[in-house]
């Protein structure tokens, strides 16, 4: 936990937000993987821990705006949790670190809610994205569990989001820790990046160092050689030279904080010639959009601009035509890049996803698009300081895609279907760092894992 300061300060200014009505906030249970007794990895839910730091299941939290009170309600330990998990803090003892005077036991907190509701006052909470949090929620306030996301209130989000998305100088430290740890889990990938392996070995061999170093993976490691599919979390391939592999990894810090790097890597440690020209092409937008990010533009901007430059590269190496600026307009680049820029991290990897993307990356001013590929850019607001986020360009060669965009015409005046047929087992690539916004433009975040060609084949030839 930070000091319990942090943790009042927080609550404080949501108070100054909110003004009336209660918040609710259902801390997460265990979750039985196959059977109640083995559960899944406890995760806590990210928004207790942002304002309550207690991570421990079967807790809740209930700041009242009227009041000025913060509860923390939860059951103590019995003599058979203590047999089977060992001695626990009591749940005074735990508010105590949080920062707050009022305990009670969870039937305490079905008294608060039913009086609350009896007098007609506003209970906010947050969508909820897990069953039994549903199912809590439904008890709680007598409703529907399964309306319970539809009910969640808007008011908390755009609260909620408010606060989250610019990080403290306490949190930007703990993202710097889950960095330390991605930079050894993504160079002992490249070091392993050899014909013969099974990527599973890596993949299991990166996890455990996130284990080993923190609280395991920030998210299920993404390791393929076949890059063409964004998220693919098969590692049932055996490396072999002329094929690159995609590691997309990060790792979660003791206190939860992620962070999120892709690199690619040559099997073999050695780029072929075609490799080169489209590394080259992706690993350009990746250090022009760092280059430009700053606040005095969006990730939308900064996205468009990326798609730009990947769609001049094609076009010099005669995979593209035309004119550049209309081919982006109208969404023919993203047969080779069907996915936004970035997305803000934090305590999620995908930050405070769960409250909604567009409460996140848009507002009343900038809308998402339809367009296939731009409606995937998670973030597309103007950047202030303290915004942490991605910045992960890439260029893929997806089969199926070129196929059916071809069998349909679809951009035939903007893209060279006749010089694709070569590319289509290419497979894809992905480079991605973290960044934090500052007044003067930004920061790249963590010790620089290797990104150019020089770097990554004298890593591999180890």
């Amino acid at each position: 936990m930070f000091r319990r300061e942090v943790y009042i300060k927080r609550r404080a200014r949501l108070h100054g937000l909110m003004r009336s009505g209660l918040a609710l906030f259902l801390g997460n249970t265990d979750s039985p993987m196959n059977y109640p007794a083995n559960p899944y990895h406890f995760r806590q839910d990210s928004d207790f821990l942002y304002f309550f730091g207690l991570d421990l299941p079967d807790l809740a939290g209930v700041m009242d705006f009227d009041t000025g009170k913060d509860w923390i309600f939860g059951n103590d330990f019995d003599m058979d949790d203590i047999i089977w998990m060992g001695s626990q803090p009591s749940v005074r003892e735990l508010a105590e670190t949080a920062g707050t005077n009022f305990t009670g036991p969870l039937s305490k907190l079905e008294a608060v809610i039913r009086e609350a509701i009896s007098k007609k006052r506003p209970i906010h909470f947050l969508p909820p994205y897990r069953s039994e949090t549903r199912m809590t929620l439904g008890s709680l306030l007598k409703e529907n569990p399964c309306q319970m996301k539809a009910s969640a209130s808007e008011k908390l989000i755009r609260a909620v989001v408010m606060m989250r998305s610019i990080k403290e100088k306490v949190e930007i430290e703990e993202i710097e820790q889950a960095l330390a740890i991605t930079f050894e889990m993504h160079t002992t990938a490249m070091k392993m990046c050899r014909p013969g392996i099974k990527e599973q070995e890596i993949a299991g061999i990166i996890e455990g160092i996130a284990w080993a170093k923190g609280a395991g993976p920030a998210f299920p490691v993404i390791l393929s050689v076949n890059g063409q599919t964004l998220h693919n979390h098969d590692h049932g391939n055996i490396l072999r030279k002329g094929r690159m592999m995609v590691t997309d990894a990060g790792a979660e810090t003791g206190m939860h904080y992620a962070s999120d790097i892709t690199r690619t890597t040559p099997v073999g440690g050695k780029f072929s010639q075609k490799q080169r020209d489209i590394y080259e092409v992706v690993l350009k937008a990746n250090t022009e959009s760092i280059r430009a990010a700053g606040p005095d533009m969006s990730n939308l901007e900064l996205h468009l601009n990326a798609c730009r430059i990947i769609a001049s590269s094609l076009k010099d190496l005669g995979l593209m035509k035309g004119d550049v600026d209309e081919a982006v307009e109208a969404g023919a680049h993203a047969l080779f890049m069907p996915h936004g820029l970035g997305h803000l991290m934090g305590l999620d990897v995908h930050d405070m996803e769960s409250l909604g993307e567009d409460f996140v990356g848009y507002n009343d001013d900038v809308k998402r698009s339809s367009q296939f590929g731009l409606a995937f850019l998670r973030f597309a607001l103007p950047f202030k300081n303290g915004h942490v986020l991605t910045v992960e360009p890439g260029c893929y060669f997806i089969p199926q895609l070129i196929d059916r965009w071809k069998a349909e015409g679809r951009h035939k005046e903007f893209i060279n279907y006749s010089k694709l047929e070569p590319w289509k087992d290419f497979g894809g690539i992905r480079i991605e760092d973290n960044i934090l916004i500052t007044e003067k433009g930004n920061r790249v975040l963590g010790k620089a894992v290797p990104k150019t060609v020089k770097e990554i084949e004298t890593l591999c030839s180890w």
